[in-house]
């Protein structure tokens, strides 16, 4: 770092007018602990340097020696570890003239860009000498280290990785797709009482719904409910305010002919606490084909499944929209088909621009 040869369009770094300096080189030289730049007719200048006799921190604690109250000045300063990485210091005091308060600020980057950016690792602002102690350079250590601050949807992901790394739930191999491990575990084995409640379902003409949920500590299926519900009673059927899975035999006579469908549904609040819904989640799918292979083939349970964060809102309507149940016509001669709940409709290309002549 030689002071004396670096050189900008408009200013030179120079150690002249610096009695007792005579070491330009304060890189090579490995001793000095603080350089002093100053602005002097325009040009960047060293007028003091400081070799280093303790740590850094005991060596901050000397630097107001060398400052003055009114005048700001640049304060290069040789880190310990690794003591070829320097600290920029500004220090720019609010009693200072407001002239050489802009004129230090648009200079700061000349400095540090003239003499070698890779050389200063950290940037320091002071505007008194308090501010440059050994105990606030700690504090600023202090607050570069502390978490960024994030946002609530990044604090709720934050919250999910962790209930992720407690719960053993997700792991990742490399670039490998994401591996499922509650659908490994959640269920196994269904329990008797709750295998009992999902076969009933289909010995039964009326409505009804069978509430299984999870057991956080062993992620077990546990049969939360099974009794006889209306539609009407659906929504607030379901725990308000905590996830769980829902099987509604639902006998209806939307289509023709008359049917009695068992609807899977996922109910996860959203004032449910995030390692529950982390879980719910995760495990729902496994849940699903668990109770597809207890009813077995030809059980009138449907592939389109009922997803909702508020359980109030499931009724009679809510179910025909989203399992695309639409009533047949009149005089229909009893033949027409009904809408199938796995079909599909087809993908409505958006129309383009329209072309410019």
């Amino acid at each position: 770092m030689d002071l004396s040869q670096s050189q900008t369009p408009k200013q030179v770094l120079t150690s002249e007018g610096s009695p007792g300096y005579h070491s330009p080189r304060a890189v090579e030289s490995g001793q000095v602990r603080f350089l002093k730049v100053s602005i002097e007719n325009e040009a960047l200048v060293a007028t003091d340097s400081v070799n280093q006799s303790g740590s850094l921190l005991e060596d901050l604690d000397r630097l107001g020696d060398i400052l003055e109250d009114n005048v700001p000045s640049y304060v290069l300063t040789r880190l310990d570890d690794p003591p070829t990485e320097w600290l920029a210091i500004s220090y720019v005091p609010d009693s200072a003239k407001v002239r050489d308060k802009m004129l230090y600020a648009s200079s700061r980057n000349n400095l540090t860009k003239a003499l070698g950016s890779t050389h200063f690792t950290d940037n320091l602002f002071a505007t008194s000498k308090a501010d440059i102690t050994g105990d606030a350079y700690k504090k600023h250590r202090q607050h570069l280290a502390a978490p960024k601050p994030m946002s609530e949807r990044e604090k709720e992901m934050a919250e999910v990785r962790a209930a992720e790394r407690q719960a053993g739930g997700t792991t990742y191999e490399g670039s490998r797709a994401r591996r499922n491990h509650i659908g490994q575990a959640v269920g196994f084995p269904l329990p008797d009482d709750a295998e009992a409640a999902l076969k009933a379902l289909l010995g039964d003409e009326e409505s009804r719904l069978v509430i299984l949920t999870v057991d956080v500590p062993t992620e077990s299926l546990v049969l939360h409910s099974a009794e006889q519900v209306t539609v009407d009673r659906l929504g607030s059927s379901l725990p308000p305010s905590d996830p769980c899975y829902g099987f509604f035999a639902w006998p209806h006579q939307i289509t023709t002919p008359p049917r009695r469908d068992i609807v899977f549904i996922y109910s996860c609040p959203s004032s449910s606490p995030v390692r529950h819904r982390m879980l719910y989640s995760s495990g729902a799918g496994a849940v699903f084909r668990l109770a597809k292979t207890t009813l077995g083939e030809g059980a009138p349970l449907l592939e389109r499944k009922i997803e909702t964060s508020d359980p109030t809102e499931l009724n009679e309507n809510y179910l025909k929209l989203e399992l695309g149940l639409t009533e047949t016509p009149t005089g229909s001669h009893g033949t027409s088909t009904p809408t199938s709940t796995d079909e599909k409709k087809p993908f409505a290309r958006p129309r383009g621009p329209p072309r410019r002549r």
